[in-house]
């Protein structure tokens, strides 16, 4: 499996196990009544699922683009040759249309 594959599936995990410990921490410490809200609802299992799955999403890509952003330079030679662009001006010839009197 190529490294950046497998980067990306551990940083979906942990992001989803940071989700986890959120939501876990929202119900255990009643936010906003949530735990009562949950606990009384028919539908309950499918919010705190949703609430999981939607948190999850998003803190898997905040942890992937940290790991990312937090990755060394290997020098020179590890992304190919990085050889400085060398700018010069180039004369470009632009015939200008005959001028027209002006009457005033």
């Amino acid at each position: 499996m190529p490294k950046l594959i497998r980067l990306y599936i551990t940083q979906i995990a942990i992001g989803f196990g940071l989700s986890a410990a959120f939501v876990a921490m929202l119900l255990g410490m009643n936010v906003a009544n949530l735990w009562h809200l949950v606990t009384t609802s028919d539908v309950g299992l499918l919010a705190v699922a949703l609430l999981w799955l939607f948190n999850g999403i998003v803190f898997a890509g905040v942890q992937f683009g940290i790991a990312i952003m937090r990755m060394e330079d290997r020098g020179p030679g590890a992304g190919g040759p990085r050889i400085p662009a060398q700018m010069q001006p180039i004369p470009i010839r632009v015939e200008a249309a005959p001028r027209r009197k002006r009457h005033l």
